[in-house]
């Protein structure tokens, strides 16, 4: 009798050791789902502009695939500061070799930059192959001469915002 007693007991516990695993391994699941960079900036609700660029230049596969990736995303507000009509020439399906290589130089491949990092740091490389350079002014930290307003921890790396579109060379 004893003997079963503790028979069922290590099978209780194995039981609900098993459900507590399980548990854990679905709220992983969906602590991680919708947190990739692309997922972070569109909850933010400020880049609603750069999300329907991506998209249009069918480049949403690349950042929400595993990273890390670190993505430059201008604000609404900086998309609206381009000269009149350059937006949507842009969108448009005969311009998406340009929307492309405008995108891409806002993405650093292989590194999640917080904006501490980009302090102690000159600059990086952007999957478009162009170099970006970080600089304090005035305490103030600026991508390309954009001004960085905050940083975002995303599952494959971090979205920086800044307020404008920075410009390939």
């Amino acid at each position: 009798m004893k003997i079963n007693t503790i028979s069922l007991t290590k099978t209780a516990i194995a039981s609900i050791l098993l459900s507590f695993s399980a548990t854990v391994a679905t709220a992983d699941t969906f602590e991680t789902q919708g947190t990739d960079v692309l997922s972070v900036a569109k909850q933010k609700g400020s880049f609603n502009t750069l999300a329907k660029a991506i998209e249009i230049a069918g480049l949403q596969d690349a950042l929400t695939a595993q990273g890390p990736v670190t993505i430059f995303a201008p604000t609404d507000e900086a998309f609206a500061k381009l000269p009149a009509g350059e937006l949507e020439a842009l969108l448009k399906p005969e311009n998406k070799d340009k929307l492309v290589k405008l995108l891409t130089h806002h993405v650093v491949p292989g590194k999640a930059l917080e904006t501490e990092d980009m302090k102690r740091s000159r600059g990086a490389t952007t999957v478009g192959g162009d170099d970006v350079k970080f600089e304090l002014v005035r305490g103030r930290l600026r991508v390309d001469g954009a001004r960085v307003t905050g940083d975002y921890n995303a599952s494959n790396g971090t979205v920086v915002a800044v307020d404008s579109v920075l410009l390939p060379n």
